[in-house]
Formats: C-alpha cells, structure tokens, sequence
C-alpha cells in the first residue's frame, strides 16, 4: 500500500477503536464500514445478523471465495493512554477486532483496484457478536455463506512478532462450553449433621471427581479440560443447606472428545450426588449460545496460506504454531465449508505492544494493518486463480 492508503487504513483502525461497542450493539462501527464500502463503490447486502454486512468484489459468479473480520468489542475499560484511547466507558478494543475490520477494509481497496485481474468473486463478511452470541452462526442463517466454497480468517496474535503469519493444519482451537450443576439435598442445623442431607459434601465429592475424567478417561495425546470456577452453596455458617452450585468450562480438540466430556460430566455429577443421597441437574447451556465447536483447519486452505504468506514476506515470516484452548466462533463456519484461521503477529515492545487478548493494556503495532490487508487480498485472488487454473 502507498503512504497514502496506509495512513487510510491507520484512520480506520482509530475511529473504530474509540468508539467500540459490545456484540449486536455494533450499530456505528457497521454504519463506518457501509460508507466506506459505498465510497469505493462496493456492492453489499445489510443486515446480516442485525449488524453484519456482506459485501461482493469480482466477477459476480463462480467460484466464490470468503473473507471474514468481526466487529464488537469487549466490556472493558481500557487502561492504555494515548489519543485515541476508547471514549466508550467501560468498552474497549481489547481483542483487535478494529484491527481485523480495518484490514478487511484494506483488503478490500486492493481487491476492488484489481477487480479486472480477479477470477471470481469475494465475499467480505463483516460480522458481528463473536466475543458473545455466536455472530457467526447468525451469520450463516442470514445467508452469509450463499455460494461460498471457501473461507479465510485472521486474528492478531501478541505472541508474533509483527507481521509474522502463524498457522497449523488441523486443529488450531479448541471446542467450548459451559457447565452449571446445582445439588439438592436436605436442610439442617450443622450441629445435627445426621438430620439433613448435606449437598456440600456431595458437590465436593462431585468437584474432585470430575478431575479424573480428562487424567483417567482421555487419551494423553488428545488435550482435553475440565474446570470448575465456581462453587456456590451460601454463607450461613451454622446451617446446611439445601442446595449447591457449582459450574465451570469444559475444552476439546475434536467434536467427539467435546460432546464425550458433555456426557461424562453430566454422568459424573448425577450419580456422585445419589451416591450422597442428593439429587443433580447440570445445564450445559444448549440454547444459549455458549457451545462452540472446534476450530479446524482444512489440510489445503492452511497449505494455501503458508504459500502466499511466505510468497509475500518470506518463508521467515511464517510459523507454524501450536494449538490453543482459546475458541472463536469462526469455527461454525468450518462446520459448514472449507476454512482457514491464521494469526498475524503484532509484537513490539519498543512500543508496549505486549500484552494479551482481553487485557485493559492491549494495544497493538498499527504497522500490521498493511500487512494484513495484502495478505488477505493475496490470499484471496490467488485462491480464485487456483480453482480457474
């Protein structure tokens, strides 16, 4: 990109970030994105997913090739001073969703300026709620995936020196979901221990024994976890009482390691609590949208990014990284097609560019926003050369 256009996509960047809003709230964030489609003469169709646009780039037909960035940010207060610090009290940037958008946009100025040379057509998703709410799936209802054969995604990672692209086959990110159980037992006096029926024990019994489900049940080789981050049973210190809650996250590599800890951990609380003469219920949270499928990446997509990343900044500036129990709801989309998910490092410590995801210090080294947006528009033109060879 020229100076010109870098400066651009840095503004961008900067108007998102002060003014960040929270999932399906991106309501100025999508308005921004529009006009600076409309200014480049971009066609797209709003709303998807009530906040979410889908825009065309190409010839209008096949093949079809998608690029995705997500808009909401997270609720945070930002504790990073500098000009363009969030204006939006206690909502920030803390994820680099602005970073994403601004790259996306970018990418789109280099796609539309090469619009003769492209081989098919692009789709830009810009979507909304992933940090909460499943955006992606909403996303798919609405139609986002309408002749698409194949998805891109890239997220900013502070593990990277900047500008370095990282990437892995196979699993990159786990599945993830939630758990609450609540024990039922009998009230009493504490002193008469013998008249009620105690859910604190049962529910400590619970707690340890679902410890042994990943280091007894799983296969070593397959990372799995299971963690309880809360546990609830009041404050009376001279009463037993009647009911406990606890609940926690649950993390898996395949989806059928994922959906095996859903079943053990129901079967575990259930029958630990009627060892105890209680009874238990655990809820999962199916219908809230807080069970995320894992992260996949398909053997040629990620074989397609190594190639055009390294094409474009070396073979240096490629690592092949490890797994993480981190989610993103990206992965819904590799549910449904072909998908490719790949960092983009952001690192410098000369300029504080350190910290991690969901951190009040996050900040990021705005010289990856070219970067990013050239390597999303190669990656996608040359995906579309690829299936017209």
């Amino acid at each position: 990109m020229n100076p010109e256009n870098v400066e651009w996509i840095k503004s961008v960047r900067r108007r998102i970030h002060e003014n960040p809003e929270l999932a399906f709230e991106e309501v100025e964030t999508s308005m921004l994105i529009r006009r600076e489609l409309a200014r480049m003469e971009i066609d797209y169709k709003f709303p998807l997913a009530k906040t979410g646009i889908r825009a065309m780039i190409g010839t209008g037909g096949p093949p079809f090739v998608a690029l995705r960035a997500d808009m909401d940010a997270l609720p945070i207060q930002e504790l990073v001073e500098w000009e363009h610090k969030s204006k939006n009290d206690g909502k920030m940037h803390a994820c680099g969703h602005d970073v994403h958008v601004a790259m996306l946009i970018g990418a789109a100025k280099i796609l539309k300026a090469r619009e003769n040379h492209l081989q098919g057509t692009v789709i830009l998703l810009f979507q909304p709620a992933e940090e909460a709410g499943n955006g992606a799936k909403r996303m798919i209802a609405d139609g986002a995936l309408e002749d698409v054969e194949a998805i891109f995604a890239v997220h900013v990672s502070h593990r990277l020196p900047t500008g370095v692209i990282g990437s892995r086959t196979g699993p990159l990110l786990a599945g993830c979901g939630f758990f609450r159980a609540v024990i039922t037992g009998k009230r009493g006096q504490a002193a008469n221990p013998h008249k009620s029926v105690d859910p604190i024990f049962a529910a400590s019994a619970a707690v340890i024994s679902l410890q042994g489900i990943v280091s007894r049940e799983a296969n070593p080789l397959d990372s799995q976890v299971v963690s309880v981050t809360f546990f609830n049973s009041g404050d009376d210190l001279d009463v037993i009482p009647d009911r406990v809650e606890f609940g926690g996250t649950l993390r898996a590599f395949s989806n059928a390691s994922f959906y095996q800890l859903v079943k053990r951990i129901e079967e575990v609380i259930v029958n630990q609590a009627r060892v105890f003469k209680s009874s238990a219920t655990v809820d999962f949270f199916k219908d809230a949208d807080t069970i995320y499928p894992p992260m996949v990446n398909d053997d040629h997509l990620y074989e397609h990014v190594k190639k055009v990343s390294t094409d474009l900044t070396g073979s240096k500036k490629f690592q092949v990284v490890q797994p993480v129990m981190g989610s993103e709801d990206f992965s819904f989309y590799s549910e449904v097609i072909p998908a490719a998910f790949y960092y983009i490092g952001i690192m410098n410590e000369t300029l504080g560019s350190i910290h991690s995801a969901h951190s009040p210090h996050f900040m990021i080294d705005e010289n990856v926003l070219p970067i990013g947006a050239a390597t999303h528009a190669a990656i996608a033109e040359r995906y579309l050369n690829d299936q017209v060879s």
